[in-house]
């Protein structure tokens, strides 16, 4: 990773709910509110975006850890912001902690996770599927 990468490095993303992204058990939608499945797959995007800038071309992210506390409901149409802030950085781990927000307040708080390999690591212990290079 570039040295660039400290604690406090921030970024966002943003989202609105939609049906597709209620909790569906078996075909049935059981409430009609962001799953926490959604909540945790944007926790983990925005990790990602703290890493990807700082990602050498011959490394790669792989993500090792999440937790997720979904604490408030946010229903279908609400737009929530996930904003991860980099707390741990090591020469081959990031760890972020993660708060979801909708109208300014806590939807979900969290962390993620990932280490970092040389992309040809990855592609041996894959078994030679390969990763894509980071958009920029």
């Amino acid at each position: 990773m570039k040295p660039e990468l400290k604690v406090g490095v921030s970024r966002d993303v943003s989202f609105v709910v939609t049906e597709t992204m209620c909790p569906d058990f078996d075909g049935v939608v059981v409430h009609r509110v962001c799953a926490t499945w959604t909540l945790v797959h944007y926790m983990e995007l925005a990790g990602r975006r703290v890493l990807v800038d700082y990602l050498e071309p011959d490394e790669e992210g792989v993500g090792s850890r999440v937790t997720c506390d979904h604490v408030a409901p946010a229903p279908i149409g609400a737009e929530v912001t996930v904003t991860a802030t980099a707390t741990r950085v090591t020469d081959r781990e990031l760890d972020c902690d993660v708060v979801c927000t909708r109208d300014g307040r806590i939807v979900a708080t969290g962390m993620t996770g990932q280490q970092v390999f040389p992309r040809a690591v990855l592609k041996r212990i894959l078994g030679g599927g390969e990763s894509r290079k980071p958009k920029r």
